[in-house]
């Protein structure tokens, strides 16, 4: 129980399915002030409080769990690796992989427990033979399946999302308000929490350091200096400060980050645009396909609120192969690309090579 709405909600419609619930927090950090408050956060001693009112009002017992020394290894270090290595990571899918459905549902699996319940927005099926299979919610808009992408099927079979079916939040929120939660109206929870100010640049810069360094254009000609390259992200179009316009004036964008040399390379948007991605750090959510080394249709989804592309997948040389049907644009290494069929979550890979779909010479 985060402290929103959704996994108050949830835990009621658990209990009224005829479940024994147990109402668990997880703490995440020994210094609250590292956490984000209020409406943008999501496990701070407020929010703590908050589950704890909700638990209170469904009547089963509440307990808070120090998660804090695996957080700190499996996200916040992770996320600082990444970054260092001049990849993007995301924080909120490490921590559903490593947090909330491996470290918490194996104590709960250890103490005896048959499931994990979340607020999430995503739907379980059970086919015909009894494998499960994780589909979108209902709401696609609230739609939440991008971000279990990392579960196994082993971890599906030990899940519950009560949420799922939900047209909408708007009923969420009503239904809390019916309960009498306190939280009926809270904001939902975004960006890092564990950046308490949002300044993930700044942030970083005190972990990674920050050392001035130059930026360059796709044929190698210094454009401008940066302060730590780092801080940077693909795609990025802000803060770039270029001393040298674009011989056609049009804006430039982040190519690539080389954190070894502490370089950034920029060039035009059509630059960014991708025609293969591809990672070796990947799962299937449920049964795999048929046959997982010849290309099958599927659709693929490199961030939690874009569009999923058509595109071809398989397995090659111990990596599943991502190819769309139309260019991906600013897609970077340590974004997680999940794929579809249909409705359904197949599986998910961390992206450790992506492939241009505009050759070097056309900058």
């Amino acid at each position: 129980m985060s402290g929103g709405v959704d996994s108050a909600v949830a835990a009621a419609r658990a209990v009224d399915a005829g479940h024994e619930v147990v109402g668990v927090h997880l703490a995440l950090s020994r210094m609250p002030g590292t956490l984000r408050t209020g409406s943008r956060g999501c496990c701070t001693i407020e929010d703590s409080m908050d589950a704890q009112r909700a638990a209170n009002i469904i009547g089963i017992p509440y307990y808070v769990w120090d998660f804090s020394e695996r957080f700190k290894l499996d996200v916040v270090d992770d996320f600082i690796a990444e970054y260092s290595a001049g990849r993007t990571p995301n924080p909120c899918m490490r921590c559903n992989e490593k947090i909330k459905f491996a470290a918490l549902l194996e104590k709960a699996i250890d103490l005896g427990f048959d499931a994990v319940v979340t607020g999430h927005y995503a739907s379980m099926v059970t086919d015909a033979e009894g494998n499960r299979e994780l589909h979108r919610a209902a709401a696609w808009a609230k739609d939440q399946s991008y971000v279990l992408g990392v579960l196994t099927a082993e971890q599906l079979a030990h899940c519950m999302f009560p949420l799922g079916a939900t047209p909408s939040k708007a009923e969420v929120r009503a239904e809390a308000a019916e309960r009498g939660f306190s939280v009926a109206s809270k904001p939902d929870s975004h960006d890092i929490c564990f950046i308490p100010d949002g300044d993930t640049r700044g942030w970083l810069a005190e972990r990674v350091g920050a050392e001035q360094g130059i930026i360059l254009d796709r044929s190698g000609e210094v454009v401008g200096r940066h302060e730590g390259a780092a801080a940077f992200t693909i795609g990025q179009r802000k803060g770039l400060n270029l001393g040298v316009p674009s011989p056609d004036g049009r804006p430039r964008f982040v190519l690539e980050v080389r954190p070894k040399d502490n370089t950034v390379v920029v060039g035009p948007r059509e630059a960014l645009d991708l025609a293969e991605v591809a990672g070796a750090r990947f799962t299937w959510a449920g049964l795999p396909p048929a046959d997982p080394f010849e290309p099958f249709a599927c659709h693929v989804q490199v961030r939690a609120h874009s569009d999923p592309v058509p595109a071809q997948a398989w397995v090659a040389d111990g990596e599943l192969v991502i190819r769309p049907d139309v260019p991906l644009n600013g897609v970077s290494t340590g974004q997680t690309a999940v794929i579809y069929v249909g409705t359904r979550v197949l599986g998910q890979c961390t992206i450790d090579r992506t492939v241009s779909a505009v050759p070097v010479s056309a900058s």
